[in-house]
């Protein structure tokens, strides 16, 4: 009986303290804890994410993380991240949770939990003049280039390897600046990026002779904000987070800033379905 009893207190108190691990480990009540957002951002991406001529954090996703922070009411810490950082700062603890226009498939949503989207990109082509690249097709003539763990990297290669010449014309870079800059130094002919990114990168001086190009063909790349897969509390907040950043006025706010045109309503009407 005594030996019955001791093993019942044991179980007891792996119990209890099974739930006291549970409720420590809930990263919605750390993060208000601690006062303390560390939100993880890709910030050689603009308009998403750059550092501006103050050397500051700036973009889309930055004003989502400093916005994301008030409304939990605690300190806003913008982490600077490269494309494959993203799902590992998490693991690691580096992130609470990354605002890094991270593609929602379904092989990283084994690794992290995502909320519903908040935005929406294309991916294209950039070169320079004259290089003769009229259909997607045509890059198998051309050195091709993107940065390693972008979604557009994947489906380039995936594209590449369904028509036939492989990635012996392909080069990966480690960051976002990395392939641009290699573009520029004429490592590569074109590269894989973002509608977004490319806009902004021809209305600089550097990159006035480039010119946009085709679309990754029947593609559109759905993002999310991202955090660890076992935060169900914390994810759940942070798609209410987005349907009052509709509500607020903010996205709305945010398109206008930061890509001169009001949000798309495609967009919003599907955050508010999934509120």
């Amino acid at each position: 009986m005594k030996i019955f009893n001791k093993i019942s207190m044991a179980i007891a108190t792996v119990a209890v303290a099974g739930l006291m691990t549970s409720a420590s480990a809930d990263k919605l009540d750390d993060i208000i804890k601690k006062n303390e957002l560390n939100c993880g951002v890709v910030l050689d991406f603009p308009p998403m994410g750059y550092f501006d001529k103050d050397n500051k954090a700036a973009g889309f996703d930055v004003d989502y993380c400093n916005d994301l922070a008030k409304a939990l009411g605690v300190k806003s810490n913008v982490l600077n991240l490269t494309w494959a950082d993203r799902i590992p700062s998490l693991v690691s603890g580096k992130t609470d949770v990354v605002i890094g226009s991270t593609s929602d498939t379904l092989e990283r949503a084994k690794s992290a939990g995502f909320t519903t989207p908040y935005f929406v990109f294309k991916f294209q082509v950039i070169s320079k003049k004259g290089t003769s690249i009229k259909t997607f097709d045509d890059l198998k003539n051309v050195k091709v280039g993107a940065a390693i763990g972008t979604t557009y990297e994947t489906e380039y290669l995936s594209y590449a390897k369904e028509k036939g010449w492989g990635k012996s014309n392909y080069t990966s870079f480690k960051s976002e600046n990395d392939a641009y800059l290699g573009l520029y130094q004429g490592k590569v002919d074109a590269i894989i990026s973002t509608n977004t990114n490319i806009a902004t990168k021809l209305q600089t001086k550097e990159f006035k002779d480039y010119v946009a190009g085709p679309f990754v063909p029947n593609y559109d790349d759905v993002v999310g904000i991202i955090t660890k897969r076992s935060e169900v509390a914390f994810i759940n907040y942070l798609n209410l987070f987005l349907v009052h950043q509709i509500r607020d006025g903010k996205l709305e706010a945010a398109y206008k800033k930061h890509f001169g045109t009001s949000a798309p309503q495609a967009l919003i009407q599907s955050l508010r379905d999934n509120k």
